[in-house]
């Protein structure tokens, strides 16, 4: 199955390619984007074209993962979004990283919702959770803006963060209140 492209109001959400190594590395390596990873350490370009080639795999073993993330209207790559299976809880994450100057733009909401649409419509998954450090309040704004709810502490990655849970049920009714309320 091919990975799908999707369109937002103002987003691109494409497949990765190799291609996309050297400009996701540069996002990668500016200041304070990894701040509240487990590991904020830039990684070598070399790595991050071995993440790039393992979320492809992704796609392929489970039928989601990460988009690549642009403005059609320019098309730099501005960071990821999508889903990720966790093999050591069962579990499908939300995730997102945009480049600094695509922060406060309302950009990771309206990645992360489209991300959730697929998740939820396309593929009927029932649960999906999303993961943030505590300091992270930007983070939690964009989960709590998606209609995550029930934060709770929990260890993920080898940190202690918090946990939010979205359903599919309660997602499906509340779709239309979510649509894109940002742009309005």
């Amino acid at each position: 199955m091919p990975i799908p492209a999707l369109a937002t109001p103002r987003l691109l959400l494409r497949p990765f390619n190799m291609n996309d190594t050297l400009p996701l590395h540069n996002l990668l390596v500016e200041p304070g984007v990894l701040r509240y990873f487990p590991d904020p350490s830039p990684p070598p370009v070399e790595k991050v074209g071995n993440l790039i080639s393992r979320q492809m795999n992704h796609w392929a073993k489970h039928g989601y993962g990460w988009w690549a993330v642009e403005n059609p209207q320019d098309p730099r790559l501005m960071g990821w979004c999508g889903l990720q299976y966790l093999p050591e809880t069962g579990e499908i994450e939300i995730g997102y990283l945009l480049g600094k100057p695509f922060w406060g733009k309302g950009y990771a909401t309206e990645a992360g919702l489209e991300s959730l649409r697929f998740g939820f419509k396309e593929l009927s998954i029932e649960k999906i959770i999303a993961i943030v450090h505590p300091e992270n309040t930007a983070s939690k704004r964009v989960i709590e803006k998606l209609g995550f709810k029930d934060p709770a502490q929990a260890r993920y990655f080898g940190m202690e963060c918090l946990r939010y849970i979205a359903d599919r049920t309660a997602f499906t009714a509340n779709d239309q209140r979510l649509k894109f309320p940002f742009l309005v």
